[in-house]
């Protein structure tokens, strides 16, 4: 069964840093990615970052671009968040099955497994 659980969301000020956890189990995909959505209340989800578990390649939303940085370790990815701002706010996802195209610039669309979210509140 694959299993993904995020940790290391909270209550941080504008400005400040955070580092996500997602803990991977179950599976051992080869060439496929691994994302970090958020969905703040009233909006739709959407993608930050993802990262290739073949080859570590990345890509980042632009609102993210600069300040985050994604990275993978063994069966942990982590999503290292500087420099946060209020509108970073969201509950924060990791999913992964979604293949990995390297002739499609740009992090896939369409992932199989989600982790529960753990709370992201960027405070002024």
């Amino acid at each position: 069964e694959v299993q993904l659980v995020e940790s290391g969301g909270g209550l941080v000020q504008a400005g400040g840093s955070l580092r996500l956890s997602c803990a991977a189990s179950g599976f051992t995909f080869d060439d496929y990615a691994i994302g970090w959505f958020r969905q703040a209340p009233g909006k739709e989800r959407e993608g930050v970052s993802c990262i290739s578990t073949s080859d570590g390649s990345t890509y980042y939303a632009d609102s993210v671009k600069g300040r985050f940085t994604i990275s993978k370790d063994e069966n942990m990815v982590y999503l290292q968040m500087n420099s946060l701002k209020q509108e970073d706010t969201a509950v924060y996802y990791c999913a992964t099955g979604a293949l990995w195209d390297a002739g499609v610039v740009g992090c896939p669309s369409d992932y199989d497994y989600w982790g529960q979210g753990t709370q992201v509140t960027v405070s002024s």
